[in-house]
C-alpha cells in the first residue's frame, strides 16, 4: 500500500508538471491561478485552461487505461509480453478512419474520434469471435492467433486505402504518430466517461481474474464462470482501449511495459495490481508529452514517438529475461 501512495504522489507532481510545462514555463501559482480563476482578460490563464488542461486529462486518462488494458490483457492470455494490441484494437481504429476521411473528408474530428472507437471494438469483437468458434473456449493462444490475422487483415485494408487517398494519409498523420494535443474537452468528454467507466468496473472483476491468473481449470474448480469472465474482460479491454486509442491515436508500449513493471514492484492481487497500472500508465504518459514538448523548442515530438522511445529498450529488456518462457499474470 505504501508503495500505491507513492505512486499516487508521482502522478500528481506530475500532473502539475504537465500543466507547467511547454513553450512557455509557467510557475506553480500560475498555474494555482489559472486554475481557481476564470478572468476572460488572463492570457496565461487562457493558454492553461484551454490548451494545458485538456492535454493533461487526455494523456492522464489514456495513459490509465492502456496500462490497466494490457494488464487485462496479459491476465486473459496468461503472457506478461502480451498488450491491447493483441485484439487488433489499433488497427481496427485505423482502418475506420481512414475511412470516414477518404470517404466523408467533410466529416468532423468528433466523429473521426467516434468512429475510431466503433473500428477498435469492431476488430476486437471479431478477434473474439473467431477465437470463440467452434468450442466453448478457445485458449489464450486462439485468441493471438485471431488477433494476429485480423490485426493484418486491418492493416492491409488501411495501408491500400492511404496508397490511393494521400490526402488521407496527411490527415490521419496526427493519429498515427499519437498525440493528445488539439484535443478540446468538448470533444473528448464522452470517450472520457466511457473510459472511467471501464477502469471502476474492473474493481468487481478483480478477484475473479486472480483466480483466473492461475489457470482455467483451477477457476472452474472454484465455480468462476470461465467464458463469461473472458468475455467480460474482453468488453472491459475494449472499452479502455478503444477509448485511449480514439482520443489519443496509436500510442504504443504503455499497455506492454507498465503491467510488467508494476508486477515486480506490486503484489499480483488484481485489486492492487490494476490500481498501481492506472497510476503508473498515467503517469508514464504525462512524463512522456511534457518530454515530447519540452525538449527540442519550439517543436514539439509526438507523444506516441516518445512512448516507443521510452518502451522499446525497456521491451528489448524484457524479452531478453523472459527467455522464452511463460510469464505469470
Amino acid at each position: 500500500m505504501t508503495r500505491l501512495v507513492m505512486m499516487l504522489v508521482l502522478l500528481l507532481a506530475s500532473l502539475w508538471l504537465s500543466l507547467m510545462a511547454g513553450a512557455v514555463w509557467y510557475g506553480p501559482s500560475t498555474v494555482g491561478h489559472a486554475l481557481l480563476s476564470a478572468s476572460p482578460t488572463d492570457v496565461q490563464g487562457l493558454v492553461i485552461r484551454t490548451t494545458r488542461v485538456p492535454r493533461t486529462l487526455v494523456a492522464l486518462v489514456a495513459g490509465a487505461c492502456l496500462a490497466v488494458a494490457g494488464g487485462v490483457m496479459q491476465t486473459l492470455t496468461r503472457n506478461p509480453l502480451a498488450s491491447p494490441g493483441l485484439l487488433g484494437v489499433n488497427a481496427g481504429a485505423l482502418f475506420v478512419m481512414v475511412m470516414l476521411v477518404s470517404l466523408w473528408p467533410g466529416a468532423g474530428v468528433s466523429l473521426w474520434y467516434g468512429g475510431a472507437f466503433a473500428g477498435a471494438a469492431l476488430a476486437a469483437l471479431l478477434v473474439w469471435a473467431v477465437a470463440m468458434r467452434g468450442q466453448a473456449s478457445g485458449g489464450p493462444l486462439k485468441l493471438v492467433l485471431a488477433g494476429a490475422a485480423i490485426t493484418a487483415l486491418f492493416t492491409s485494408f488501411s495501408q491500400a486505402m492511404l496508397v490511393i487517398d494521400q490526402q488521407g494519409l496527411d490527415t490521419v498523420l496526427f493519429w498515427l504518430a499519437g498525440s493528445v494535443a488539439g484535443r478540446p474537452l468538448a470533444e473528448v468528454t464522452p470517450l472520457m466517461g466511457v473510459a472511467l467507466v471501464a477502469l471502476f468496473a474492473c474493481r468487481p472483476l478483480a478477484r475473479s481474474m486472480n483466480v483466473l491468473a492461475a489457470g482455467e481449470a483451477i477457476a472452474r474448480g472454484v465455480g468462476v464462470g470461465v467464458a463469461r469472465l473472458q468475455l467480460l474482460m474482453v468488453v472491459l479491454v475494449i472499452l479502455l482501449a478503444g477509448s485511449s486509442v480514439a482520443m489519443a491515436g496509436n500510442i504504443a508500449f504503455v499497455g506492454l511495459i507498465v503491467p510488467h513493471i508494476a508486477r515486480r514492484l506490486l503484489p499480483v492481487d488484481h485489486r492492487i495490481w490494476l490500481a498501481g497500472c492506472a497510476l503508473m500508465g498515467a503517469t508514464l504518459l504525462l512524463l512522456a508529452d511534457v518530454i515530447g514538448r519540452t525538449v527540442i523548442l519550439p517543436r514539439e515530438i509526438p507523444i506516441g514517438v516518445m512512448t516507443a522511445l521510452i518502451g522499446a529498450p525497456l521491451f528489448i529488456t524484457l524479452v531478453r529475461r523472459q527467455g522464452g518462457g511463460h510469464g505469470r499474470a
